[in-house]
């Protein structure tokens, strides 16, 4: 088992309010390129007790057995079940089929392409029908949405204010590992992130980049305990007015390639000649463009494997008439 660093290997778990029994709640999936609607489901079974214990599966996130017996079936019966409230408009099946089609309409106001539909129908259906649990839908950001996901904590006096910015475009470990190690860089830290708008991480990426648009993204980093506050739509320069308005002691980068600005200039030039720029080695080699390109090569496994999910789910979903 690991632990999440709230406390130290051997530490006990929290006492439940009141001197009572501590809650201990379990929760399992597969996990698979873990976005924003698994951190939803994580934070909802959280505060459902005290301690949480996540389960990862070895593959597929099926919930029935070998035989087609529902895996949580006697836990249902002794009454100890609770579902966690989806949340609409993602999924990893949506996120695979905007990796596949190269298509730059999910990150726009544009309807998406009648290829993309087709496609994003096909990977998530099986022969048999669709699934109401993993089919596409249209993602809209709500404050609620993002109020779920802040912490709500502002900078206290004394506190060191570090700066990042980028697109964390599918919201990776190597994105976690970079701002823990920007985290650690201080006693006491205040993580500000910074996000680019769509167009400026397709000007600087090119291709269909950013798969996740930027109310995703937002959600996404948001839910990263070492990040205490996002810039929704940062500039892509860190200029003096920027510095000056978040109060910023530190600004750092990971060792990715910085494109220059569009008139050719270094967008981090400002804290260069102020010298608190740092850059800084996640020490993970996993980016962006490695996770899209594992998904290009292995698509027709990705495809099979969902499929043999889906059949399996709604097999079961009408043998219990829960299909609506």
């Amino acid at each position: 088992m690991i632990r999440n660093g709230h406390g130290a290997p051997g530490t006990a778990e929290p006492p439940g309010a009141g001197g009572r029994r501590p809650v201990r709640v379990w929760c399992d999936g597969c996990y698979d390129m873990v976005h924003y609607g698994h951190s939803n489901q994580l934070r909802q079974a959280r505060a459902m007790g005290d301690y949480l214990v996540v389960g990862v599966h070895t593959d597929d996130d099926i919930t029935l057995t070998a035989d087609g017996r529902d895996t949580y079936a006697e836990v249902k019966q002794a009454g100890r079940y609770r579902e966690c409230k989806r949340t609409q408009g993602v999924s990893t099946t949506d996120l695979v089929g905007r990796m596949l089609l190269a298509t730059k309409a999910h990150h726009s106001g544009q309807e998406l392409s009648s290829e993309y539909r087709e496609y994003a129908d096909s990977f998530g259906k099986c022969p048999g029908g669709r699934n109401p649990r993993t089919g596409v839908s249209q993602f809209l950001q709500t404050s609620q949405k993002i109020i779920q996901f802040a912490s709500g904590k502002e900078p206290q006096p004394g506190e060191t204010i570090i700066y990042v910015a980028g697109a964390f475009d599918l919201f990776h470990i190597g994105h976690v590992d970079f701002l823990e190690k920007v985290y650690r860089l201080a006693d006491r830290p205040y993580v500000i992130a910074g996000l680019h708008f769509d167009q400026e991480v397709n000007r600087y990426k090119g291709k269909n980049y950013p798969i996740m648009s930027l109310h995703e993204r937002t959600l996404s980093v948001l839910a990263c305990r070492y990040v205490a506050e996002v810039v929704i739509g940062a500039p892509y320069a860190v200029t003096a007015e920027l510095l000056a308005h978040f109060k910023v002691d530190l600004v750092c980068h990971g060792k990715t390639e910085v494109m220059a600005d569009r008139d050719g200039s270094d967008p981090y030039q400002e804290p260069k000649r102020r010298g608190i720029f740092r850059q800084i080695d996640s020490g993970s080699d996993l980016t962006t463009d490695l996770i899209v390109q594992r998904i290009i090569k292995n698509r027709l496994e990705y495809e099979a494997r969902n499929q043999k999910k889906e059949a399996k789910e709604l097999a079961f979903l009408e043998a219990h008439g829960q299909q609506s």
